[in-house]
């Protein structure tokens, strides 16, 4: 582990700058080739922990929350949307989308780690909100997302009884916070240098160069 390049993101299912963040990141290390060279942790951010069983609207939600127009939402979702196509993902925003509370996806994210698959689920359910329309807090989808990435089902669900499981959650994301990470994604590079926001690829090439050079020298 120690000849690699540590990466911990810092984020929530439910926001589209971090799996642009993310996109923009794994393409850099996919055309550097460096695949076998970093590992990537993710650690839990809501940007919602109060959000009710029920969600809210989505656009609604923003409006109450940063005071965005109709418009400016939908000039920002076009945005999103070309962005992300050119990464090679979909996002698919409609009428009726809601924002819905994550706190059980984190704890999922959690067991997924222990097993080796934390991207995997972690682009699961990412996948379910932004492209398919599909409500990540409920059981059912959670449920379906822990079998597509070939968890066990039964365990994993099992985690969400756990008042540990829930309290390890909420003890990482005060971790955190108390470090001044209060925007997501937050991309830390062995636990030193950060950068926040969706960055160019460019720029995350040049990060991750100087830390293999540092590596080398």
């Amino acid at each position: 582990m120690s000849d690699k390049i540590k990466i911990d993101i810092v984020s929530d299912v439910v926001c589209p700058w971090c799996t642009i963040g993310y996109k923009r990141l794994e393409k850099a290390i996919s055309e550097m080739g460096i695949q076998n060279k970093v590992e990537i942790e993710w650690h839990p951010f809501e940007l919602n922990p109060n959000m009710p069983v029920e969600g809210e609207n989505v656009q609604e939600h923003i409006a109450n929350k940063y005071g965005a127009s109709l418009e400016d939402q939908k000039r920002s979702q076009k945005n999103m949307t070309e962005v992300g196509a050119e990464l090679g993902f979909k996002f698919d925003y409609f009428e009726e989308m809601r924002m819905v509370n994550t706190r059980d996806a984190h704890i999922l994210l959690d067991y997924a780690k222990e097993n080796g698959k934390q991207t995997d689920l972690k682009m699961r359910l990412v996948e379910s909100f932004f492209s398919e329309r599909k409500d990540v807090s409920t059981k059912e989808i959670l449920k379906l997302a822990l079998k597509e990435v070939g968890l066990n089902v039964d365990e994993g669900m099992a985690r969400l009884e756990s008042d540990d499981a829930r309290f390890q959650v909420q003890s990482e994301e005060s971790y955190w916070k108390n470090l001044g990470v209060n925007s997501v994604p937050t991309i830390v590079f062995n636990q030193k240098s950060a950068v926040t926001g969706a960055q160019p690829v460019a720029v995350f090439k040049e990060l991750l160069t100087e830390l293999l050079q540092e590596k080398n020298v």
